[in-house]
């Protein structure tokens, strides 16, 4: 995955294929363009570069709110100072934001702590010359609230598979405890979540400015993948669902990332505010919070990735929270009760989301049990007794051994993800799916549910770990997946942003091979009905072919992946409900038990 979602890198995938051809879309003529284009914003002119390879304007590190430091520290996001007095270069990558890591994960799985600049609140500005009244993809960066950055988003790739007929921004926002510090001082004095404010600040940013580009601010559609479709939620919630004037109309939520939301003064947030505290420095000190703020910035990033990093395996310190105002609900309740801003949403998961951010060396119930205790500690007894009986073995034949072969499941036939995939199985397997499901798949149920108009997808490519599916679509350079399962994929994406409905022609889902299967239905286009409760209905994008790779990133991380040639699609439409031995059926048991996760 790359650097800008919350798992795995794109660089450590793409590590394993040193010399291999790379995938490189072929660039759109433009009819004219500056080689040095400018924009004027009115507290700030910025000049961006063109890019001729695709056919692109691009303004890199656009200032979108002040610097939030010193008195600015944990306040909401303000209006950038004017600057007049010359035009700024936009044409490299802005500063990254602190980055706190992910607890217990080894290195090489990259979610490591590290320094940034706490001065960080830019986006990115992709845009065809000459454009006008085109519709606007923002798309916000996953990796736990914690992670990454702009920089490794390219979306030139996607632009040009669907002609450069939309405009896209990508955004960073506050981190880790920088982020999204909570407690009774931070409700008082500064606050809270302040990287959901920085996010719907550059949504407003976008409305009043993107004209300037050539988009249409009437046009908007917010994506995300992971923590960043987890944040795409919680703009969709913003205010009770009630904000005005609304800021998007379309969703797209790829593993919409969903841990346990609490209240901001409960006892965790609490528990980490003061840990935070004293980890800075500030722990005696007569006024806690005047105390951060004052603090050396050094002490503070540092401070937020040792709280990170103590939990346990796979969590980060510092999340979203129910402040009363912003968000006012758990996201179960809220979306039960359809109180959203948005008009439609595209919302997808990937087969095996439970790598790499669940424990990797469970192999007995023991085991099993034990995480389950730790992951879940408001679960009752009989909560568990549930739980082991929903995660129950019936529909599987009977329990694998941990050293049999490992291999994908069909989803709807043989052996289910409880027990079985391409990454583990056993008890193994049953960790790795009661966090994908809990944590990442049954959000991403409980979202399409709760639009007026959905549409539902599974990407199925091996590996199909949590963020593998970010090469198919910031795919400049990307070797996996296949090229016509990239071209596919992204004009699904296009397609939604530009006209509304993930429904493409049949000769893009096949990219014009006669040996692809695809699901066809009218007037040339696939066949993709929407997702609703009474008709669950979802997409699984699949490929076949080629040849497979072996790739060992640690003793207990070790996958395949396809190259090519000799990739072809393969899609399906099936029940979302009855899938992997009634993921649905699971899902609507989280949802009975989501006050005690809590989500």
């Amino acid at each position: 995955m790359s650097l800008s979602a919350l798992f795995l890198s794109i660089a450590l995938l793409l590590s394993s294929f040193n010399g291999l051809t790379l995938v490189v879309a072929e660039p759109i003529p433009s009819p004219s363009a500056a080689a040095s284009p400018t924009v004027d914003l009115s507290y700030a002119t910025y000049q961006g570069y063109y890019d001729a390879n695709y056919s692109l304007n691009v303004f890199k590190g656009i200032r979108y709110a002040a610097a939030p430091i010193a008195k600015l520290r944990w306040q909401a996001p303000v209006a950038p100072v004017k600057n007049r007095s010359s035009i700024i270069t936009a044409q490299k990558d802005p500063p990254i934001c602190p980055q706190s890591g992910a607890a217990g994960t080894p290195k090489a799985y990259g979610f490591n702590s590290g320094p940034g600049d706490e001065d960080c609140l830019f986006l990115n500005v992709f845009a065809p010359p000459n454009a006008k009244n085109l519709p606007v993809f923002f798309w916000i960066h996953g990796g736990g609230y914690a992670l990454f950055s702009a920089a490794p988003v390219d979306p030139r790739a996607m632009m040009n598979t669907n002609g450069n007929n939309f405009i896209t921004v990508v955004i960073q926002y506050r981190l880790g405890a920088f982020g999204f510090l909570a407690s009774d001082d931070v409700k008082n004095y500064g606050t809270l979540n302040a990287g959901l404010l920085d996010m719907n600040f550059a949504l407003q940013w976008v409305h009043k400015y993107i004209q300037k580009f050539g988009g249409d601010p009437s046009r908007v559609t917010i994506g995300g993948e992971s923590a960043g479709a987890g944040a795409v939620m919680y703009q969709a919630m913003a205010y009770g669902g009630k904000q005005s004037p609304s800021l998007f109309n379309n969703i797209i939520a790829a593993s919409p990332w969903v841990p346990g939301v609490y209240k901001y003064n409960d006892s965790v947030p609490t528990q980490r505010y003061q840990a935070f505290a004293a980890a800075a420095g500030c722990g005696s000190a007569k006024s806690t919070f005047k105390c951060l703020v004052n603090a050396d910035t050094a002490a503070l990033q540092n401070a937020s990735g040792t709280v990170s990093t103590s939990g346990a395996f796979g969590t980060f310190g510092f999340l979203p929270v129910i402040d009363g105002t912003f968000i006012q609900e758990r996201p179960t309740v809220q979306l039960l009760q359809r109180k959203l801003s948005g008009k439609r949403i595209l919302s997808g998961n990937n087969a095996n989301e439970g790598v790499p951010l669940s424990p990797p060396t469970i192999t007995t119930e023991a085991g099993f049990l034990g995480y389950v205790k730790t992951a879940f500690p408001g679960f009752s007894s009989s909560d568990i007794t549930n739980l082991q009986a929903q995660y129950s073995y019936a529909g599987d034949h009977s329990p694998v051994s941990p050293s049999a072969p490992v291999f994908d499941t069909s989803g709807d036939s043989g052996p289910t993800a409880v027990n079985q995939s391409g990454l583990a199985t056993g008890q193994q397997q049953r960790v790795f799916n009661v966090f994908a499901e809990s944590t990442f798949d049954c959000p991403s149920y409980w979202l399409a549910a709760a639009f007026p108009q959905a549409w539902k997808y599974q990407y199925s490519v091996v590996p199909a770990y949590h963020g593998a599916d970010l090469t198919a679509y910031w795919s400049a350079g990307a070797v996996v997946p296949g090229k016509s399962f990239m071209h596919a994929f992204q004009k699904i994406w296009g397609n939604f942003i530009t006209a509304d409905s993930p429904v493409v022609a049949i000769e893009d889902a096949t990219a014009g091979l006669a040996n692809a299967t695809v699901p066809l239905g009218e007037y040339g286009n696939i066949a993709w009905p929407q997702y609703t409760v009474d008709n669950p209905v979802m997409m699984n994008l699949n490929e076949t072919g080629g040849s497979l790779v072996q790739v060992n990133v640690t003793e207990n991380l070790k996958y395949k992946v396809v190259l090519e040639p000799g990739i072809t699609n393969v899609f399906k439409l099936a029940d979302a409900y009855k899938w992997e031995g009634g993921r649905g059926k699971r899902c609507q048991w989280w949802s009975s038990v989501a006050a005690k996760v809590p989500v």
